[in-house]
């Protein structure tokens, strides 16, 4: 996808110091925004040259005023925060929201991409929170005529947000290098291909850089959830070997593996220091050392510009792959080794 220079919502959080959530509020003049910030956000956006067009939407040729979030779960943590942050901006620009689950089934997603025309029937346009589809199912839907904006995809014709997946595994691999931590093990993604996944290159990039290698047994396939998260570091321990340290791709995946650990008598960091990426909000509760994502602002950035889409529909900008930060949170699961 193509960079533009146009200003966006992402532009004015960075010169306001504020997060999108918050611009988001501020440009629409919602009342739960101090006065303060509502200052910085003007000023910002005159600067910019930024304008929150998506405030008339609905008024604005919509066909019938409602938009769709399409997500692979309703009820994860990650999915649950960019839902909320997400309808909060489709309401505030005058659309009702249709939340479509696909409830983890193949069979469930067929139906909802193999009937587009029915689809759009209901909809003007479709919010896709890391929805896997295949090519054909892409090409479909950019033919539909339906706007479509996403969130933590990749390679797809339209706009998208979400973070560096790639660096936020080095990042956290690398703070465990920083650490003294040579022999590491991973649970990946529970992808076909593993060195596909962006959070295992980042991670293999990080070895690389310190000319290391990791053992295939060290690497561990893992849906990113407690339970899988569990099975698989204890499958790890149970391959015999003995990494001291993890990362695990998401931080439900690091809950689990804290399971395992104190279920063989063990704990982290005294055995084994482990670290994951998200920052749910258990992981300050667990003391879980991790890499932070904005989950909320990168639902209400993704539907900001569904909304200024559906706006400007004859002017349209060039589909554009926008990048949040992230952040390194040092907690009590990773330590120096010793």
């Amino acid at each position: 996808m193509v960079r533009t220079h146009r200003a966006t919502i992402q532009d004015v959080a960075l010169l306001s110091g504020l997060s999108i959530c918050t611009v988001s509020r501020a440009l629409r003049n919602l009342p739960n925004v101090s006065e303060k910030a509502q200052r910085q956000v003007s000023d910002a956006a005159s600067k910019l040259g930024y304008k929150a067009s998506a405030a008339a939407a609905r008024l604005a040729g919509g066909r019938t005023g409602s938009v769709a979030i399409i997500a692979p779960t309703a009820t994860t943590w990650f999915f649950a925060q960019a839902v909320e942050a997400a309808e909060e901006v489709f309401g505030d620009s005058g659309y009702d929201t249709v939340l479509i689950s696909l409830r983890n089934k193949k069979s469930v997603k067929q139906q909802v991409f193999g009937n587009l025309e029915q689809l759009a029937q209901r909809v003007d346009g479709l919010l896709l929170l890391n929805v896997d589809l295949d090519p054909s199912e892409v090409e479909a839907l950019d033919a539909s005529g339906l706007a479509v904006a996403s969130v933590s995809m990749r390679n797809v014709p339209w706009d998208n947000v979400g973070i560096d997946d790639e660096h936020a595994a080095w990042r956290a691999t690398s703070h465990l290098l920083e650490l003294g931590h040579w022999d590491l093990a991973v649970l990946a993604g529970n992808e076909p291909v593993v060195k596909d996944i962006p959070r295992f290159q980042g991670f293999s990039r990080a070895l690389d850089e310190h000319h290391l290698t990791v053992h295939p047994d060290q690497v561990v396939g893992c849906e990113p959830s407690i339970d899988d998260g569990r099975r698989a570091m204890t499958e790890l321990m149970a391959r015999g070997g003995k990494p001291t340290a993890v990362f695990a791709h998401c931080d439900e995946a690091a809950f689990g593996a804290l399971m395992a650990l104190r279920e063989h008598g063990l704990a982290a960091p005294k055995n084994m220091s482990v670290i994951g990426i998200d920052d749910h909000p258990m992981s300050w509760f667990l003391g879980l050392s991790t890499v932070a994502q904005p989950v909320a602002d990168q639902g209400a950035f993704a539907a900001n510009l569904l909304c200024e889409r559906l706006v400007n529909t004859e002017t349209p900008n060039p589909p554009a792959n926008h990048l949040l930060d992230t952040k390194l949170i040092e907690r009590k699961t990773t330590r120096h080794k010793r």
